[in-house]
This record gives structure tokens, C-alpha cells and sequence, in this order.
């Protein structure tokens, strides 16, 4: 099919609205799922929705990714990729979000790329510069708001803790799969991360079907719906769009997750974030917006 100028755009937004619903289906989820049993469901879930995505559009790979390419160090990349950005980060987000709503969290993780920054300066050598402090600053002063909403604020073991846990190992899922991107294609790099991501949970699927037998309808429906879609088609949505704007452009998006993610939980849940959460939130993304524009050496 031709791709035509719309296509990208549909792409992103298509993105934003599936993470976004994530965050209150997540909540959803967690009246009948424990958090890594829901892990695991979702991701063996989004696993075969990606084996057969792939068997149905074989993504070409770049000319340099051969056989070759598939080295122990690049298994051992896309390993800790998995570990770190599909079943780290989702088992401390249900984690979490047992406690938080999910307005909260959707703004939380949103600081992705302040740990990315911070991460890249420490790992990659990365130039930090000043303006990257003053949007981290800017950017943590709006999580702590955030958490003195919740219960029990950014203590070890409360929720908001757990969240900014899986903040950080985002970040840290970003800047390993940095160089596979190039190497194998976003989609062939997400659909292997996303497979990996649910062998590494897959001890605790026997732990998930049997909380599935006593589940809800609805439980069991929202599952399926956060790996077929946030899980899946997501990323697959996401791998397009950054292959046409490029990922720091692509990024800009992302700025549209928690204000969705808010809406839809009203919509769903009936919940609404208090004055606090809402100021910290807009902090927390102005803050991100400092460091995607002027904080990147």
C-alpha cells in the first residue's frame, strides 16, 4: 500500500492514545491480577500478537544486519533490553499503580527522558549540560508534588517509589536498544525485545492462568486489550512513526500521553486528578520539554 502524507501522523497519535489507555486499563486489570502475573498474561499475549504481525509484513532488515549481526553481544543486548524495558518496567508500573491512580503515573513515567539524559551522560558520555540540569530539577520537583498526593509519597515501597522505579528502567530499555535500532529496524528490534520481555515472565504465566480462572469478563477482556494493543500495536504504530520523523521528533508526542491517559480515566474510572497532581504533572512535562529542546548536548 502507498504510504501517503497522513499515515505518520495517524501513526503517532495512534501511539499516544493506545499508551495512554494503558495506564487506567492497567488499573483495571489489577482488581483480579496480581502485578506480575498481569505482566506476564499481557506480554505472552502481545508475544503471538507480534509472531504472527511479523509472519504477516516481514519488516526488511538494513543492508548491514545479516547473519552476522546476530553476535552474543547483540543477544546479550537485546536480553537486557527485554529485562529492563518490557517485563522491569511493567512489573514495577502494576506495582505501583496498585496504589496510584493512574493520572499519577501516566505523568510519572512521562520523565522517561530526564533518565535517559541522565543515563546517557553516565553510560555513553553524553554532554550534560546546564540546561539539562534545570529541566531535571524542574522535572523532579513536579514528581515530588505528584507524590505527596499519594499514598505514601516517594517512600520506599509506595507507589509513586515503584512508578519512578519503572521510570528509570525505561530509560535504561531506551539507551540499550539505542544502537539495535539501527542495526535490525525498529519493528524486528521491538517484536524480539517484546518476545524476550515475555520469556523473561513467563515463570509466573502459570501463576496468571490461574488467577485467570477466577477472573471477570472484564479482567480477562482488558488483558487481552493491553497485549493485543498498548503491548502490540503500539510499538508497532511507534516503529513506523519514528521511522518517518526520527526519534527526537517522534518524541514530541509523547507529551500527549498523560493528559489522554487523565481523560481516559475519567471516562472509565471516574478519576480525577486534584490541583496538586495537575500542577505536578505540567512541571513534570515542562521539565521533559526543557531537556528534549534545550537540555541535549
Amino acid at each position: 500500500m502507498k504510504k501517503t502524507a497522513y499515515q505518520p501522523w495517524a501513526a503517532a497519535l495512534v501511539t499516544v492514545l493506545l499508551w495512554a489507555s494503558a495506564f487506567p486499563m492497567i488499573k483495571l486489570a489489577l482488581h483480579d491480577f496480581s502485578p506480575v502475573p498481569l505482566a506476564a498474561l499481557r506480554f505472552a499475549v502481545a508475544g503471538i500478537t507480534l509472531i504472527v504481525l511479523l509472519g504477516i509484513n516481514n519488516p526488511a532488515r538494513p543492508a548491514a544486519a545479516g547473519a552476522e549481526i546476530y553476535t552474543p553481544m547483540i543477544f546479550l543486548r537485546l536480553g537486557l533490553a527485554a529485562l529492563m524495558g518490557i517485563a522491569g518496567y511493567n512489573v514495577l508500573l502494576n506495582t505501583g499503580q496498585q496504589t496510584i491512580n493512574a493520572g499519577a503515573a501516566s505523568f510519572i513515567v512521562n520523565t522517561v527522558p530526564v533518565f535517559t539524559v541522565i543515563l546517557g551522560a553516565s553510560l555513553l558520555k553524553e554532554r550534560f549540560t546546564f540546561w539539562a540540569w534545570v529541566g531535571m530539577s524542574i522535572s523532579f520537583s513536579g514528581v515530588a508534588l505528584i507524590a505527596s498526593t499519594q499514598p505514601g509519597g516517594l517512600s520506599f515501597g509506595a507507589g509513586a517509589f515503584w512508578v519512578l522505579g519503572a521510570a528509570i528502567c525505561q530509560a535504561a530499555f531506551f539507551v540499550t536498544q539505542k544502537p539495535l535500532v539501527s542495526l535490525l529496524g525498529p519493528l524486528r528490534t521491538t517484536a524480539i525485545v517484546v518476545i524476550a520481555g515475555a520469556l523473561w515472565l513467563s515463570p509466573w504465566l502459570p501463576h496468571a492462568i490461574a488467577e485467570a480462572r477466577d477472573a471477570s469478563w472484564t479482567s480477562l477482556a482488558t488483558v487481552a486489550y493491553l497485549g493485543i494493543f498498548p503491548a502490540a500495536a503500539g510499538y508497532a504504530t511507534w516503529s513506523y512513526a519514528q521511522a518517518h520523523f526520527g526519534a527526537s521528533r517522534a518524541a514530541n508526542f509523547l507529551y500527549l500521553v498523560p493528559p489522554v491517559a487523565v481523560a481516559i480515566a475519567w471516562i472509565t474510572s471516574a478519576e480525577t486528578p486534584n490541583t496538586l497532581t495537575a500542577i505536578g504533572g505540567m512541571l513534570a512535562i515542562l521539565g521533559v520539554g526543557v531537556i528534549n529542546t534545550r537540555g541535549r548536548g
